[in-house]
């Protein structure tokens, strides 16, 4: 019989009373922390799913962006102003067999009524016939109105019905980085009314090029990579209002050189034009300086002389002569407005005509005096 004296049963009573208190805060814990987990864990009730259209989203091809997709203005602007881009060839030999070839380029019908084309000069340049081609079954023979070599710009007209005619837009309002179309006819008729799209890169670029007679021209232009290639020469820039602001007329084609055409603003080619059509000519005022040297701020800089345009000759009896200018002028300024390019110049003479007073201020003595002339404009001989 086993016998239990009161210390030990003191002893289990006391493990008892420990093991059953253990055993409640084990499960009073158990619970309030199922209670607390329970919502973290367990999902509640789930709001309705959205609808999703099963219709696909309208959004171009991939790897296309939006511009270039049927929606896009410039379907818009090949649709309307295409048809006015047409084909200009130039017949500079005598016959099929002897000297000379053909010129290709392009033009734009600014004048439907009157049949009235614009292009560049050295296009038709030489040529002995011209044709202007609207596609391959119409073909009109083009009568030459006039050219201007130092603007590189002329005029044609063909005597057609129902022409298509260009916008001209405002050419003063065109921004850098504004989208823009070129239309033209690059390697001939082949690839008639080729449509490209770019951006204007940069305004009033002097672009110094040969002319068809060995002179050196200097035109005033936008930069655009839009890309233009030979035969685009004459063809539109046109800007997504579907307007022409410029006449398509140079490439640096040069190794490694990519994205740089040049467009002469439609501003400019304006008024050249309207005296082609009325007089069949251009009168152009006249300074009467040459071998003109542009002195940059790092030579005024290095030989202490004021940026300005440095006069290497005067010619006798021209309005520079008369009027005191001097061979080693540095001019500074035309009409009150700084010049520092000869393209600043001769942007400032060209809004004059023969006949009119310029001011030009000159710098002589290495800057130690500051002159002002006023000279009466004559007509480039």
């Amino acid at each position: 019989m086993l016998l239990v004296n009161n210390s030990c049963r003191k002893i289990i009573n006391a493990r008892t009373l420990s093991l059953a208190l253990l055993l409640f805060i084990s499960s009073t814990l158990g619970v309030g922390m199922g209670l607390y987990l329970a919502p973290q864990v367990m999902p509640g009730p789930q709001a309705p799913a959205p609808q999703v259209d099963p219709r696909p989203l309208a959004l171009p091809p991939a790897g296309i962006p939006p511009q270039f997709t049927a929606a896009s203005p410039v379907v818009t602007i090949a649709e309307q102003v295409g048809p006015a881009v047409v084909g200009v060839a130039a017949l500079t030999g005598r016959s099929f067999t002897g000297e000379g070839g053909m010129q290709q380029g392009s033009g734009v019908i600014f004048d439907s009524t009157n049949g009235y084309i614009v292009t560049n000069n050295h296009v038709i340049a030489g040529a002995g016939q011209i044709t202007v081609s609207l596609d391959r079954e119409k073909v009109y023979p083009a009568t030459l109105v006039g050219a201007d070599e130092r603007s590189d710009l002329a005029g044609l007209q063909v005597k057609a019905d129902n022409l298509p005619q260009a916008t001209m837009g405002d050419s003063s309002s065109v921004q850098t980085g504004e989208t823009v179309v070129a239309i033209g006819n690059p390697l001939g008729r082949e690839f008639a009314r080729s449509v490209t799209v770019g951006v204007i890169s940069a305004l009033n670029r002097e672009v110094t090029v040969p002319g068809p007679r060995g002179v050196e021209i200097t035109l005033s232009a936008f930069q655009t990579d839009a890309p233009i290639n030979p035969g685009n020469s004459g063809g539109a820039l046109v800007n997504l209002r579907g307007e022409v602001i410029g006449i398509n007329s140079v490439k640096i084609a040069i190794e490694g050189v990519e994205g740089m055409g040049f467009a002469i603003p439609i501003n400019d080619v304006r008024p050249i034009i309207e005296q082609l059509i009325t007089y069949g000519r251009v009168s152009h005022p006249f300074l009467g300086v040459y071998n003109l040297r542009e002195i940059t701020p790092e030579m005024a800089e290095w030989y202490n002389l004021p940026v300005g345009v440095y006069i290497g000759g005067v010619f006798a009896d021209g309005p520079a002569a008369k009027a005191g200018v001097q061979t080693g002028d540095i001019i500074i300024a035309v009409d009150d407005n700084r010049v520092a390019t000869y393209g600043d110049i001769q942007r400032l003479i060209s809004r004059k005509s023969p006949g009119q007073q310029v001011v030009l201020t000159v710098s002589r003595q290495r800057g130690a005096v500051t002159l002002d002339y006023t000279l009466t404009l004559a007509e480039m001989p």
